[in-house]
């Protein structure tokens, strides 16, 4: 959930946190690999041109610099290049640079970069941090994580921001299949599947949900606001991995690919191709009740950071588990748009109906901001358009994001390289049983 000023849920939330602690584990064994439908990831880089070595100097580039870069100049680190703070041995986190503050999507984001990129270490210190401070342990919530915390581990606010959970439980799945499981929390399999089991069985015992039980679609923020959605929170290519994972729930991650895709097909405009922050089950844009006066250019109703995302969640499905028709229809309206826009030019925000922003969420952030750019390249993957590989190529000759916007920025950036690479990957069940085939 990516917005600087979000209603507080404290108030909402009867959850707690847990804040013990456990030995870290290393988990042995091979690097295992299950390959997408059809036995090949798409890899637009290539299709652009780029070597393969090429490639790979720049996502280890981009990688050295958001996690081991310089981490600025104490108060504010505004002034430096990493995201990625190693507070002990075996502990660390990503942080949110201008709020200062930890949040659920990035610690997702980058646990799945961390499996991605085989970089056990950081994966494992992030998972700690995320289980010992942000898990909650009892409460409607129980096994969920708490949106936001301080640098320091403590809970700003319990409230759920399912976008998070979801990277996070597909981050537990991948790491259990390329490493194996460990010991205690190290063992990332059942960590997942205890995660994904609660999105849909909570209420069993008095609690709540994750998913809505009719619409099969993440709810926008369990306890307190469960009767609509977010269109980015849609990640369908994870819920047929989850069907593997959580064999129990099957069926009803079978109704949530069909939900999430239904959802990203319908959430943008037919003209623009853009999509609303946040969205109604039917996928109709939902105004938020605590934008107050409300405006045409409100973050709930308009394309912005939240909405960046639906166009690699639409992509990377198709990458993983075959084209469709509307995947290309969507991209194809999306890069005319753009294309209107100039590709090398446009700016982030927009009203669904193309008209740009007057202002925007984060006046520092740069106009062309990276992680648009970077979403926006995923399109390629389905697009039909003759113009489709500029949008790879603006991507390739686009910095890495450093500086006080560096980390939603970041995330999306690299993220947006291991999508356009063929290098995002899943590591996990196949038929139920854990693939030791290696590409």
């Amino acid at each position: 959930m990516r917005k600087a000023v979000r209603i507080g849920m404290a108030a909402l939330s009867a959850a707690t946190v847990l804040a013990g602690s456990a030995t870290a584990q290393a988990a042995t064994g091979p690097d295992r690999h299950s390959g997408p439908t059809g036995g090949h990831y798409a890899n637009v880089f290539e299709e652009a041109g780029y070597s393969h070595h090429a490639v790979k100097r720049k996502i280890d580039a981009a990688w050295n610099q958001l996690f081991h870069g310089n981490p600025g100049t104490a108060p504010d680190y505004f002034d430096g290049q990493s995201i990625y703070y190693q507070v002990s041995p075996d502990m660390g986190y990503v942080t949110d640079v201008a709020n200062h503050d930890v949040r659920t999507e990035g610690i997702g984001y980058a646990m799945m970069i961390a499996v991605q990129l085989g970089k056990k270490h950081e994966f494992d210190s992030l998972w700690n941090f995320a289980k010992t401070n942000m898990q909650l342990q009892s409460g409607p919530t129980k096994y969920f994580f708490a949106w936001h915390t301080r640098t320091d581990g403590s809970i700003i606010d319990p409230g759920i921001a399912p976008d998070g959970d979801q990277w996070i439980a597909a981050a537990l799945t991948f790491a259990a299949g390329r490493w194996g499981n460990g010991q205690g929390k190290y063992a990332y399999g059942p960590e997942a599947k205890q995660i994904l089991h609660a999105m849909w069985h909570n209420a069993d015992t008095g609690g709540v949900n994750m998913f809505d039980s009719k619409a099969y679609l993440p709810t926008f923020s369990p306890p307190g606001v469960n009767d609509w959605s977010d269109a980015s929170y849609a990640l369908p290519a994870f819920y047929r991995v989850f069907a593997k994972a959580d064999p129990d729930d099957a069926k009803l991650w079978g109704k949530a690919v069909a939900a999430g895709e239904k959802m990203l097909q319908v959430a943008h405009n037919p003209t623009t191709g853009l999509s609303p922050c946040y969205s109604n089950f039917d996928g109709t844009p939902h105004r938020a009740f605590w934008e107050f006066p409300p405006s045409d250019e409100s973050y709930s109703i308009t394309f912005q950071e939240d909405a960046w995302r639906v166009i690699a969640n639409a992509n990377l499905d198709a990458s993983w588990w075959g084209v469709q028709p509307w995947q290309t229809q969507f991209s194809n309206t999306l890069e005319n748009f753009f294309i209107g826009q100039g590709v090398n030019s446009y700016v982030s925000r927009y009203q669904l109906n193309g008209t740009p922003l007057v202002g925007g969420q984060n006046t520092y952030e740069p106009k062309h901001a990276e992680g648009l750019v970077a979403m926006n390249s995923t399109s390629a993957i389905t697009s039909t358009n003759p113009k489709r590989l500029e949008f790879v190529k603006d991507f390739w000759n686009t910095p890495v994001p450093s500086g006080r916007a560096r980390y939603y920025d970041g995330m999306l950036y690299l993220l947006g390289m291991l999508y356009d690479s063929g290098n995002f990957r899943m590591y996990g069940p196949v038929n139920g049983v854990w693939s030791h085939s290696a590409k």
